[in-house]
């Protein structure tokens, strides 16, 4: 419905996609058959790997992976750069940081599964992650980070200049499970389901949290500045 008015060409995954088995009706099922309208108009997926997902599933064709676990892809003046946060290893923190630091793109985005800052109970924030991602995103001036896994809706406080998104809602809800007072939330929403849009537009990221029902729970504006230059 929201494509109706917003006509996005792509989606990013935050892992977990495909929970359960990885037959063929199992992607049928949970993927093609939910997703069709959007298949049937043309829209990619990229997909990240979540901690439940199959490494088999960088072989799916319609995740866009070709194959690996961690890839870069950009749009416009945005380069996206897809982790596999389950599987931190060396090599792949080597190719971030060679990928980072060749990059000359406005904006750079990175999403991948754990979240790095998160006010939720089940899981909260990563912080082994944090110690040698965090780094990586302030030296090479990403603006924005998305990740899944705790199944709430979270915008974290700027942190050292990065936006942190949480998106763990869109395919399961943990009601009630964003603690209140950690000190971290922008804004939050662990009530039902929900997804963000975004729309970048020269240096301004617009996005808009919105519920399973349609209601706007969260709204903003990122502005790239002269200090991610």
């Amino acid at each position: 419905r929201v494509r109706r008015t917003d006509p996005f060409d792509f989606v990013i995954t935050l892992g977990d996609n495909i929970y359960g088995g990885n037959s063929a009706s199992d992607y049928r099922s949970k993927f093609e058959l939910p997703y069709k309208s959007l298949l049937d108009a043309g829209v990619k997926f990229y997909a990240s790997l979540g901690n439940h997902d199959s490494p088999n599933q960088r072989l799916y064709k319609p995740f866009n992976m070709d194959g690996r676990q961690y890839y870069t892809y950009t749009k416009g003046r945005v380069q996206f750069f897809a982790l596999d946060s389950t599987y931190m290893s060396p090599a792949q923190l080597a190719w971030l940081e060679k990928e980072l630091r060749a990059s000359k793109a406005d904006w750079k985005i990175c999403y991948f599964h754990h979240a790095l800052y998160s006010s939720s109970r089940a899981h909260g924030s990563a912080t082994e992650l944090q110690g040698v991602l965090e780094p990586l995103f302030v030296t090479y001036g990403v603006q924005v980070v998305f990740a899944g896994h705790d199944h709430v809706y979270e915008r974290v406080k700027p942190q050292r200049g990065v936006t942190y998104f949480v998106e763990g809602a869109s395919g399961q809800l943990r009601k009630g499970d964003l603690r209140r007072g950690t000190g971290l939330t922008a804004a939050g929403y662990d009530r039902d389901l929900s997804f963000i849009l975004v729309d970048i537009a020269g240096d301004a990221l617009n996005f808009r949290a919105i519920s399973r029902t349609g209601q706007t729970v969260d709204s903003g504006v990122i502005l790239r500045t002269a200090a991610t230059e």
